[in-house]
């Protein structure tokens, strides 16, 4: 690591990633808005169930970003200049093979779906039109998984939001061309966002260029043994975030018991746990990118000093976040929601998202630390005792509290996930420490 691990490096890493995220949730709107200027319900449904669908196919590859940083950051942190590139290649290998088999099993896939979440004869086929268009940008959307993860790895954030920004103007650019002004419809909106992210894979390979050349000169490209280190980082992570997700969703099918109002509330509430992730994930990404590197450069200090400092600041972005939930939340509330009795039954589970942020801090900047210390086995198994540990509280919590007991578990998920991680970070700076030299024996 040539430079020294600095708040300014921290914030030079992470406030790209906040702004880049905050152009997410208005791509989704202006989609939604645009098909909405049609004045048929059947279009919005259908571009609302075609991006719910493609979105968890392709969450599933959502490994690659966070595998491919730590691998990355620890070969940059190394020097290593090959191995730089090399894990790039590998991991665009992966991502345009599971590309290319999704675009071969999508009648299946998406037959599936619509069988476990059918819709109107009239939704449906406008469903597959939008599908069948977008499923062909399936190698790009997942390769940028990758490219991301390697940007990150490097510290170019900028040019991640270079290209978030390049994707989402073009996106929403031929959005209004192509349904506002061609009058292609549910067609339009596909196209448009093929487009944008074939756009964005070839601008993510321009910026990437610099690694190709060292990669193709090594040997051992794709040797059995640093295929196998990938493979078992990245299926750890995946188990990692299947059981997350899981957790997630168990949250909803069991709010759904509370009644629509409460249902409808919590479904309110979870957007504020998405704008502190959108609003903490940079400093988790430094985390990783500087972790990384020091494990790479066998320096345990500076491994502690980017914990500390990455840490730092997401625990006053998540200070910040409380207090701005706590003052802003009931007009967020108001802005989310029409509907009076939802407003109002949101408002009364409120003090749960003012808390969120605080107690949820540690365990994102721990999968920081883990997946830049590419100890994913480790952040694995702690998820797996975190969820053991939130089913019970689930249980036993919701049965005596009711919709406060199901806030509750989702907190004791985030506080058991940073307990059981926790112990585990000494291996982090384990891992850091130079090799020790073993002395040749002396003859006789």
């Amino acid at each position: 690591m040539s430079s020294p691990v600095s708040n300014r490096r921290v914030l030079a890493i992470a406030l790209p990633i906040v702004l880049s995220n905050a152009t997410i949730p208005i791509l989704g709107a202006v989609d939604t808005g645009v098909i909405g200027q049609l004045g048929e319900a059947a279009p919005i449904g259908a571009v609302g169930i075609g991006a719910v669908i493609l979105s968890s196919i392709y969450w599933i590859f959502g490994f690659l970003r966070m595998g491919t940083s730590g691998l990355v950051a620890q070969a940059h942190g190394a020097e290593d200049a090959a191995e730089v590139g090399a894990h790039l290649l590998r991991a665009l290998f992966i991502a345009f093979a599971a590309g290319l088999a999704l675009i071969l099993l999508h009648p299946l896939l998406f037959a599936g779906a619509f069988r476990l979440a059918p819709a109107s004869d009239g939704v449906e086929d406008l469903a597959q039109r939008y599908l069948s268009i977008r499923i062909w940008g399936a190698p790009a959307t997942i390769a940028l998984y990758a490219i991301t993860g390697w940007l990150i790895a490097v510290e170019r954030t900028r040019s991640v939001l270079v290209l978030q920004l390049l994707q989402n103007g073009l996106n929403v650019a031929l959005d209004v061309i192509f349904v506002l002004g061609i009058g292609w419809g549910v067609g339009g909106i596909a196209a448009a966002t093929l487009i944008a992210e074939m756009s964005g894979l070839m601008l993510g390979l321009w910026f990437c260029r610099e690694a190709w050349r060292p990669a193709l000169r090594q040997t051992g490209l794709f040797a059995r043994d640093r295929m196998m280190r990938l493979l078992r980082v990245n299926s750890d992570i995946m188990i990692r975030s299947v059981l997350l997700q899981g957790s997630f969703t168990s949250f909803m099918f069991l709010s759904a018991g509370q009644g629509d109002e409460t249902l409808a509330a919590n479904q309110v509430l979870l957007q504020f746990l998405q704008i502190t992730a959108f609003g903490l994930d940079g400093f988790a990404f430094a985390a990783e990118t500087l972790i990384g590197q020091a494990v790479g450069a066998r320096r345990p200090d500076l491994l502690r000093r980017a914990s500390l400092l990455s840490s730092a600041w997401a625990v006053g972005g998540a200070v910040i976040l409380g207090i701005a939930f706590a003052t802003l939340g009931p007009a967020l509330i108001d802005l989310l929601t029409t509907a009076p009795e939802v407003r109002a039954e949101a408002r009364h589970y409120l003090p749960w998202l003012i808390l969120a942020p605080v107690l949820g801090v540690a365990s994102w900047m721990l999968d920081g630390i883990f997946i830049g210390a590419t100890l994913t086995g480790r952040m694995r198994r702690a998820m797996i005792e975190a969820v053991a540990i939130y089913v019970v509280a689930l249980v036993v919590l919701s049965a005596a509290f009711g919709n406060h007991g199901l806030w509750a578990a989702l907190m004791v998920l985030n506080v058991s996930r940073a307990l059981t991680m926790m112990r585990f970070y000494p291996d982090a700076e384990a891992l850091a420490k130079p090799a020790v030299a073993v002395a040749p024996r002396m003859a006789g």
